[in-house]
Protein backbone atom coordinates (compact mmCIF):
# COMPACT_ATOMS: atom_id res chain seq x y z
CA UNK A 1 0.00 0.00 0.00
CA UNK A 2 2.69 2.24 0.72
CA UNK A 3 4.24 1.81 -2.52
CA UNK A 4 0.92 2.63 -4.14
CA UNK A 5 0.79 5.44 -2.53
CA UNK A 6 3.71 7.08 -3.25
CA UNK A 7 3.36 5.79 -7.45
CA UNK A 8 -0.10 7.86 -7.16
CA UNK A 9 1.34 11.20 -5.38
CA UNK A 10 4.46 11.25 -7.38
CA UNK A 11 3.04 12.62 -10.63
CA UNK A 12 0.66 15.16 -8.43
CA UNK A 13 3.36 16.70 -7.03
CA UNK A 14 6.29 16.54 -9.39
CA UNK A 15 4.29 19.01 -12.20
CA UNK A 16 4.17 21.73 -9.07
CA UNK A 17 7.93 21.44 -8.20
CA UNK A 18 8.44 22.42 -12.04
CA UNK A 19 5.75 25.10 -12.31
CA UNK A 20 7.11 26.97 -9.47
CA UNK A 21 10.67 27.46 -11.04
CA UNK A 22 9.33 28.45 -14.16
CA UNK A 23 6.71 31.43 -13.20
CA UNK A 24 9.84 32.54 -10.72
CA UNK A 25 11.47 33.29 -14.22
CA UNK A 26 8.55 35.34 -15.75
CA UNK A 27 9.90 38.97 -14.19
CA UNK A 28 13.64 38.50 -15.58
CA UNK A 29 12.14 37.34 -18.85
CA UNK A 30 10.05 40.21 -19.08
CA UNK A 31 12.73 42.84 -17.87
CA UNK A 32 14.85 41.24 -20.79
CA UNK A 33 12.74 41.56 -22.84
CA UNK A 34 12.58 45.08 -22.18
CA UNK A 35 16.23 45.64 -22.42
CA UNK A 36 16.38 44.36 -25.62
CA UNK A 37 13.97 46.43 -26.96
CA UNK A 38 16.04 49.47 -25.80
CA UNK A 39 19.46 48.33 -27.40
CA UNK A 40 18.00 46.97 -30.38
CA UNK A 41 14.51 48.41 -30.79
CA UNK A 42 15.85 51.99 -32.26
CA UNK A 43 18.19 50.31 -34.58
CA UNK A 44 15.60 48.67 -36.33
CA UNK A 45 13.01 51.48 -36.04
CA UNK A 46 13.47 54.63 -37.20
CA UNK A 47 12.01 57.78 -35.74
CA UNK A 48 12.25 61.13 -35.52
CA UNK A 49 10.38 62.85 -32.60
CA UNK A 50 9.83 66.37 -33.95
CA UNK A 51 8.74 65.14 -37.22
CA UNK A 52 4.91 65.29 -37.32
CA UNK A 53 2.91 64.39 -40.36
CA UNK A 54 -0.77 65.76 -40.21
CA UNK A 55 -2.29 63.71 -42.58
CA UNK A 56 -1.67 60.42 -40.35
CA UNK A 57 -2.69 61.69 -37.04
CA UNK A 58 -5.13 59.83 -34.98
CA UNK A 59 -5.02 56.88 -36.61
CA UNK A 60 -6.09 53.52 -34.97
CA UNK A 61 -4.42 50.73 -34.40
CA UNK A 62 -3.32 48.76 -38.09
CA UNK A 63 -4.16 51.57 -39.95
CA UNK A 64 -1.94 52.49 -43.08
CA UNK A 65 -0.48 55.89 -43.27
CA UNK A 66 0.23 58.05 -45.95
CA UNK A 67 3.72 56.94 -46.59
CA UNK A 68 2.56 53.39 -47.54
CA UNK A 69 3.45 51.76 -44.03
CA UNK A 70 1.19 50.42 -41.32
CA UNK A 71 1.12 51.84 -38.34
CA UNK A 72 0.82 49.17 -35.98
CA UNK A 73 0.18 50.54 -32.25
CA UNK A 74 -1.71 53.44 -34.40
CA UNK A 75 -0.65 57.33 -33.87
CA UNK A 76 -0.89 60.34 -32.08
CA UNK A 77 -2.28 63.92 -32.11
CA UNK A 78 0.50 65.21 -34.45
CA UNK A 79 0.53 61.55 -36.58
CA UNK A 80 3.55 60.27 -34.98
CA UNK A 81 3.78 56.87 -34.70
CA UNK A 82 2.94 55.22 -31.49
CA UNK A 83 5.11 52.03 -31.71
CA UNK A 84 8.46 53.80 -31.94
CA UNK A 85 7.39 56.07 -29.16
CA UNK A 86 7.16 52.57 -27.24
CA UNK A 87 10.46 51.96 -28.31
CA UNK A 88 12.40 54.85 -28.00
CA UNK A 89 10.63 55.28 -24.68
CA UNK A 90 11.87 52.00 -23.42
CA UNK A 91 15.37 53.40 -24.62
CA UNK A 92 14.78 56.33 -22.30
CA UNK A 93 13.25 54.33 -19.21
CA UNK A 94 16.75 52.14 -19.49
CA UNK A 95 19.35 54.63 -19.81
CA UNK A 96 17.56 57.29 -17.10
CA UNK A 97 16.78 54.00 -14.85
CA UNK A 98 20.60 52.51 -15.63
CA UNK A 99 22.23 55.97 -14.94
CA UNK A 100 20.39 57.33 -12.07
CA UNK A 101 20.75 54.03 -9.84
CA UNK A 102 24.47 53.96 -11.08
CA UNK A 103 24.94 57.37 -9.30
CA UNK A 104 22.83 56.56 -6.53
CA UNK A 105 24.58 53.78 -5.47
CA UNK A 106 28.03 54.73 -6.02
CA UNK A 107 27.27 57.93 -3.85
CA UNK A 108 24.86 55.88 -1.36
CA UNK A 109 27.62 52.73 -0.94
CA UNK A 110 31.00 54.72 -0.20
CA UNK A 111 29.05 57.16 1.97
CA UNK A 112 26.89 54.30 3.76
CA UNK A 113 30.19 52.31 4.48
CA UNK A 114 32.37 54.79 5.35
CA UNK A 115 30.10 56.22 8.05
CA UNK A 116 29.18 52.14 9.46
CA UNK A 117 32.52 51.39 10.04
CA UNK A 118 34.74 54.50 10.96
CA UNK A 119 31.45 55.70 13.15
CA UNK A 120 32.70 58.61 14.18
CA UNK A 121 32.21 62.52 13.32
CA UNK A 122 31.11 60.80 9.32
CA UNK A 123 28.56 58.83 11.24
CA UNK A 124 27.07 61.76 12.87
CA UNK A 125 27.22 63.89 9.78
CA UNK A 126 25.70 61.58 7.46
CA UNK A 127 23.03 60.84 9.94
CA UNK A 128 21.76 65.02 10.14
CA UNK A 129 21.81 64.65 6.01
CA UNK A 130 19.45 62.10 6.53
CA UNK A 131 17.32 63.56 8.63
CA UNK A 132 17.07 67.06 6.54
CA UNK A 133 16.57 65.34 2.93
CA UNK A 134 14.38 62.79 4.51
CA UNK A 135 11.77 65.66 5.59
CA UNK A 136 11.41 66.32 2.08
CA UNK A 137 9.46 64.26 -0.34
CA UNK A 138 12.04 62.57 -2.96
CA UNK A 139 9.33 63.39 -5.66
CA UNK A 140 8.87 67.33 -4.71
CA UNK A 141 12.62 67.49 -4.15
CA UNK A 142 13.09 66.01 -7.69
CA UNK A 143 10.31 68.26 -9.26
CA UNK A 144 11.86 71.84 -7.43
CA UNK A 145 15.27 70.71 -9.25
CA UNK A 146 14.03 69.45 -12.41
CA UNK A 147 11.91 72.82 -13.06
CA UNK A 148 14.63 75.05 -12.05
CA UNK A 149 17.07 74.47 -14.52
CA UNK A 150 16.57 73.68 -18.13
CA UNK A 151 15.22 70.41 -19.27
CA UNK A 152 17.43 67.97 -20.49
CA UNK A 153 18.33 64.08 -19.54
CA UNK A 154 21.50 65.04 -17.09
CA UNK A 155 19.22 67.42 -15.18
CA UNK A 156 16.69 64.57 -14.53
CA UNK A 157 19.46 61.98 -13.60
CA UNK A 158 20.61 64.76 -10.81
CA UNK A 159 17.22 65.57 -9.59
CA UNK A 160 16.10 61.49 -9.30
CA UNK A 161 19.79 60.57 -8.01
CA UNK A 162 19.33 63.77 -5.18
CA UNK A 163 17.36 61.82 -2.76
CA UNK A 164 17.96 58.05 -4.61
CA UNK A 165 21.07 57.61 -2.63
CA UNK A 166 19.70 57.94 0.92
CA UNK A 167 18.22 54.68 0.71
CA UNK A 168 22.01 53.09 -0.40
CA UNK A 169 23.82 54.55 1.99
CA UNK A 170 21.20 53.38 4.80
CA UNK A 171 21.51 49.41 4.26
CA UNK A 172 25.52 50.02 3.96
CA UNK A 173 25.79 51.90 7.21
CA UNK A 174 23.49 49.25 8.80
CA UNK A 175 25.84 45.88 6.93
CA UNK A 176 28.85 47.73 7.82
CA UNK A 177 28.03 48.40 11.28
CA UNK A 178 27.39 44.61 11.45
CA UNK A 179 30.44 43.50 9.35
CA UNK A 180 32.99 46.16 11.57
CA UNK A 181 32.60 43.66 15.18
CA UNK A 182 32.75 40.22 12.76
CA UNK A 183 36.25 38.29 13.92
CA UNK A 184 37.76 38.25 11.06
CA UNK A 185 37.84 42.20 10.87
CA UNK A 186 38.75 42.38 14.19
CA UNK A 187 41.85 40.22 12.78
CA UNK A 188 42.58 41.73 10.09
CA UNK A 189 42.84 45.12 12.34
CA UNK A 190 44.79 43.33 14.89
CA UNK A 191 47.55 42.65 12.04
CA UNK A 192 47.78 46.22 11.00
CA UNK A 193 46.02 46.61 7.91
CA UNK A 194 44.83 50.01 6.60
CA UNK A 195 41.15 51.02 7.23
CA UNK A 196 40.50 51.63 3.81
CA UNK A 197 41.85 48.20 2.58
CA UNK A 198 39.72 46.26 5.44
CA UNK A 199 36.57 48.16 4.17
CA UNK A 200 37.18 47.35 0.70
CA UNK A 201 38.25 43.74 0.89
CA UNK A 202 36.29 42.32 4.24
CA UNK A 203 33.03 44.76 4.17
CA UNK A 204 32.25 46.06 0.62
CA UNK A 205 31.98 42.75 -0.82
CA UNK A 206 29.35 41.79 1.73
CA UNK A 207 27.16 44.60 0.99
CA UNK A 208 27.15 43.18 -2.89
CA UNK A 209 24.00 41.04 -3.15
CA UNK A 210 21.84 43.88 -0.81
CA UNK A 211 22.77 46.27 -2.87
CA UNK A 212 21.92 44.55 -6.08
CA UNK A 213 18.48 43.48 -4.93
CA UNK A 214 17.67 47.40 -3.88
CA UNK A 215 19.08 49.15 -7.03
CA UNK A 216 16.23 46.65 -8.67
CA UNK A 217 13.42 48.19 -6.63
CA UNK A 218 15.21 51.76 -7.06
CA UNK A 219 15.14 51.13 -10.93
CA UNK A 220 11.63 50.61 -10.99
CA UNK A 221 10.88 53.70 -8.67
CA UNK A 222 13.32 56.08 -10.87
CA UNK A 223 11.66 54.66 -14.29
CA UNK A 224 8.08 55.80 -12.35
CA UNK A 225 9.26 59.01 -11.35
CA UNK A 226 10.57 60.26 -14.63
CA UNK A 227 8.08 59.02 -16.05
CA UNK A 228 5.86 61.35 -13.83
CA UNK A 229 7.86 64.25 -14.62
CA UNK A 230 7.67 64.27 -18.08
CA UNK A 231 4.08 63.62 -17.90
CA UNK A 232 3.96 67.39 -16.04
CA UNK A 233 6.23 68.65 -18.60
CA UNK A 234 9.00 69.40 -16.53
CA UNK A 235 11.32 66.12 -17.59
CA UNK A 236 12.96 65.80 -20.37
CA UNK A 237 12.64 67.86 -23.75
CA UNK A 238 10.58 67.55 -26.96
CA UNK A 239 13.25 66.08 -28.57
CA UNK A 240 13.78 63.25 -26.28
CA UNK A 241 11.25 60.65 -26.34
CA UNK A 242 9.15 59.56 -23.10
CA UNK A 243 6.55 56.99 -22.28
CA UNK A 244 5.49 60.03 -19.67
CA UNK A 245 5.30 62.53 -22.67
CA UNK A 246 3.38 60.35 -24.83
CA UNK A 247 0.75 59.40 -22.14
CA UNK A 248 0.10 63.13 -21.72
CA UNK A 249 -0.23 64.25 -25.17
CA UNK A 250 -2.98 61.68 -25.42
CA UNK A 251 -4.89 62.48 -21.97
CA UNK A 252 -7.15 64.67 -24.37
CA UNK A 253 -8.06 62.25 -26.48
CA UNK A 254 -9.31 59.22 -23.82
CA UNK A 255 -12.34 59.00 -25.12
CA UNK A 256 -12.13 57.80 -28.75
CA UNK A 257 -8.60 57.40 -29.11
CA UNK A 258 -7.58 55.53 -26.21
CA UNK A 259 -4.40 54.07 -27.77
CA UNK A 260 -2.94 56.76 -27.24
CA UNK A 261 -1.97 57.39 -23.55
CA UNK A 262 -2.59 53.72 -22.58
CA UNK A 263 -0.58 51.88 -24.81
CA UNK A 264 2.39 53.47 -23.40
CA UNK A 265 0.82 53.16 -20.30
CA UNK A 266 0.35 49.53 -20.20
CA UNK A 267 4.21 49.03 -21.70
CA UNK A 268 4.99 51.33 -18.32
CA UNK A 269 3.16 49.23 -16.15
CA UNK A 270 4.64 45.91 -16.98
CA UNK A 271 7.88 47.05 -16.44
CA UNK A 272 7.54 48.48 -13.40
CA UNK A 273 5.49 45.53 -12.37
CA UNK A 274 7.98 42.86 -13.31
CA UNK A 275 10.79 44.77 -12.08
CA UNK A 276 9.71 45.36 -8.43
CA UNK A 277 8.91 41.43 -8.46
CA UNK A 278 12.58 40.83 -9.77
CA UNK A 279 13.33 42.74 -6.74
CA UNK A 280 11.09 41.35 -4.42
CA UNK A 281 13.01 37.51 -5.57
CA UNK A 282 16.20 38.79 -4.75
CA UNK A 283 15.97 40.51 -1.26
CA UNK A 284 13.86 37.53 -0.54
CA UNK A 285 17.59 35.08 -2.10
CA UNK A 286 19.76 37.12 -0.42
CA UNK A 287 17.88 37.95 3.40
CA UNK A 288 17.77 34.46 2.89
CA UNK A 289 20.95 34.03 2.37
CA UNK A 290 22.48 36.29 4.90
CA UNK A 291 20.10 34.59 7.66
CA UNK A 292 21.73 31.16 6.74
CA UNK A 293 25.94 32.27 7.18
CA UNK A 294 25.01 34.23 10.45
CA UNK A 295 22.79 31.24 12.06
Amino acid sequence: MAGLTVAVQGPRTAPRRVRRPLLSLVPALVVGCYLLVAAVGPVLIHYDPVHTSLEDRLLAPGSRVSGGGTAWLGTDGLGRDLLAQIVYGARTAVLIGVSTVALSCLVGVLLGAVAGYFRGVADAVLARIFDVLLAFPAILLAIVIAGAFRRSVLLVVVALAATGWITFARVTRGIALSLRERPWVDAARVLGVPGRTVLARHVLPFTAGPVVALATLEFALVVLAEAGLSFLGIGLPASTVSWGQTIANGKEYLETQWWISTLPGIALSLLIVNVGILGDQLTARYGRGRSDRTG
